[in-house]
């Protein structure tokens, strides 16, 4: 089964800015979204650990970045959520910058999950961050997450829609965290993307 490397994953630590980071080598995906997109619950189905990632129904209260170990070379990162928080703009700015200084200086990153609301047109940070994962030559797969409150045809054509538009982000998916919907399509990418890395890195020592 394609989620039985997340299975394995546990808290690492957390960092208010990147100079905190664990160290920076072997390989990272990092998960990113709107404050209300369903980060944290979307790892911790990942991971079927129901505490891993901290929810909250406060959008915007995880504003640190934090670490997950899957094993001594592989993690997940759960990146502060952006844009809906009703916190100081001084804060935003704050985690914007740091926000900015990890995707730009992490050297281990290979991937970004985008979260998206499958209900909702994407927003400009989500766009940006689209633009931001192909410019970076990062891979990205992008999940419409809360698919289970549409019913079956109006999440397939949102998913259509979505992929009719952006046509050249790399990939993305219906997901649901509640029903599981998508979770073995997502557990697959991402194996993928580690398979990949590792062997491009054993590829290089040749």
């Amino acid at each position: 089964m394609s989620t039985l490397l997340f299975q394995q994953a546990s808290f690492l630590t957390s960092a208010a800015n990147v100079s905190q980071a664990p160290a920076d080598r072997g390989f990272e995906i990092a998960f990113c979204g709107r404050s209300n997109a369903g980060k944290s619950s979307a790892l911790n189905r990942l991971t079927q650990q129901k505490g891993l990632a901290r929810t909250s129904r406060t959008p915007g209260r995880t504003q640190l970045i934090n670490f997950f170990a899957l094993d001594d070379d592989r993690r997940l990162v759960d990146l502060p959520g952006y844009g809906y928080a009703k916190v100081p703009q001084s804060l935003k700015q704050f985690w914007q910058q740091h926000l900015d200084h990890y995707l730009r200086s992490r050297s281990s990153l290979i991937g970004l999950v985008l979260l998206v609301d499958s209900r909702h047109e994407p927003k400009p940070f989500d766009l940006a961050m689209i633009d931001w994962a192909k410019t970076a030559g990062l891979h990205l797969h992008v999940l419409l997450t809360k698919a289970d409150k549409l019913s079956k045809s109006q999440s397939q054509q949102a998913l259509f829609r979505f992929q009719r538009e952006r046509r050249a982000i790399g990939s993305s998916q219906l997901f649901s965290a509640t029903s599981g919907l998508g979770l073995n399509e997502l557990g697959g990418t991402l194996s993928g993307w580690f398979e990949t890395a590792i062997g491009s890195r054993g590829q290089d020592l040749l």
